[in-house]
Order: structure tokens, then sequence, then C-alpha cells
């Protein structure tokens, strides 16, 4: 059991030292980035609501 709980926080120790790890290296986006990203995601968005809608109407359509 003791074995157990020392595994536990050495693998505890180093998820944490890999988000602290992560979390030095990463940066705000700048306002451009931000835009570009938003304007992708929602692209994205439509295309796969889209293409959901048009499988629904032809499913319909042929009575599947």
């Amino acid at each position: 059991m003791n074995q157990k709980l020392s595994e536990y926080w050495v693998k505890l120790k180093s998820f944490l030292k890999e988000c602290k790890r992560v979390l030095q290296i990463t940066k705000k986006p700048s306002k451009t980035e931000y835009k570009t990203l938003v304007k992708v995601t929602g692209i994205g968005i439509l295309i796969i609501g889209a293409l959901g809608f048009t499988i629904t109407i032809v499913g319909t359509l042929l009575g599947i």
C-alpha cells in the first residue's frame, strides 16, 4: 500500500512539473492570431454543420 502511494506521488510530481513547463513556454496570442483562430474555427463549425444538415436532408428524402 505504501509503495502504491509513493508511486502515486512520484507520478503526481512529474505531472505537475510538466504542467509548469508547458505554462512557462506558452504565450498569449496576439490580436491577429486570435482573430485568425476564431475565423478558422467558425468556418470549421459551419462546414461540419452544413455537412450534417446535407446528410440529414438526403437521408430524409431517401427514407433512411
